[in-house]
């Protein structure tokens, strides 16, 4: 990257605020303890969703991919005295970590954690959200979208991370890249699916937003 291209993106950035000690803190601590950190949401991403939440009055989130808990501290720090999050990670050896940040954050009243297969838990659930993040097994996103139509109220965002897929989307697929098959299936079904508002912003490894129509 040349220089102006590092202003410009200091520039960028310097709108997002600065990530306080406790994020920093769990940024570093994923880093020491995960054999794939790159998998956490970063300040601007985060601050992003944080925005998101409060521009659309959101007040009940579903989030599929806790990972360390990073997006989900910036979305439940946007949410009303009454709102909450409701985030599943399939990777049960990673809970103890969000655990000890929502702890931390004094956000438990508001996070709730459940460890499981998010295909098979969000049809039992019983609330209404309207506000999803999808983050979570690439083979799975379509799967998690289907199912989150009918558990999100009229005019709900859905937010999905990684669609771009480090633009391995823009070139031969092998035939065991089911990471990869599954991130087209879903933006190809997407693309074509009348029922939302849709827009891709290039940010990081590429963030589709959606909104019910």
């Amino acid at each position: 990257m040349d220089r102006i291209g590092e202003i410009r993106d200091d520039f960028i950035n310097s709108f997002g605020g600065i990530e306080d000690e406790l994020l920093q803190n769990l940024v570093r601590e994923t880093n020491l303890t995960q054999l794939h950190p790159r998998m956490l949401s970063n300040w601007y991403q985060g601050r992003l969703l944080n925005f998101l939440v409060h521009f659309t009055g959101a007040k009940n989130i579903l989030e599929i991919g806790t990972f360390s808990g990073y997006a989900t501290i910036c979305m439940a720090r946007a949410l009303p005295e009454n709102g909450k999050i409701v985030t599943i990670e399939r990777n049960d050896e990673i809970e103890w970590l969000s655990a000890k940040y929502f702890n931390k954050a004094e956000l438990n009243l508001k996070i709730i954690a459940i460890s499981g297969d998010a295909v098979k838990i969000i049809p039992e659930l019983n609330e209404q959200f309207d506000f999803v993040f999808i983050d979570g097994d690439k083979r799975e996103y379509l799967d998690y979208y289907q199912s989150v139509m009918s558990k999100t109220t009229e005019n709900a965002v859905i937010i999905a991370d990684n669609v771009l897929w480090d633009n391995k989307i823009f070139k031969p697929v092998a035939s065991n890249d089911n990471m990869t098959k599954g991130i087209i299936e879903f933006n190809n079904y997407v693309q074509k699916d009348s029922r939302v508002r849709k827009i891709i912003l290039p940010l990081r490894d590429g963030l589709m937003i959606l909104q019910k129509q």
